[in-house]
């Protein structure tokens, strides 16, 4: 799915009941104007992580927020922070 786009990538996560993990901001704002309730969304603003750092975050994400992602979240997380908004969210 690397060059497939983002509209795709959320039908294809609604279609699996998937969690998109991402670094676009497009797909927070996708849901925003779509006000759609499905599927979550982790935006990591982290750049430079190899792959078990970024595993280690996606376990703290779902350790704090597992109940959110499972009823339809976004997620924003940074160095310091991990933030959680219910869908649908607004713009």
């Amino acid at each position: 799915m690397a060059k497939a786009t983002d509209a795709v990538i959320l039908a294809a996560a609604v279609k699996l009941d998937s969690i998109v993990v991402t670094l676009d901001a497009d797909f927070h704002a996708l849901l925003a104007s779509s006000r759609s309730t499905s599927p979550s969304v982790v935006r990591v603003r982290i750049e430079d992580l190899k792959g078990d750092e970024l595993a280690e975050i996606i376990s703290q994400v779902v350790e704090a927020a597992g109940e959110e992602l499972d009823v339809g979240a976004v997620v924003s997380v940074t160095v310091d922070r991990i933030r959680v908004r219910l869908l649908p969210i607004g713009v």
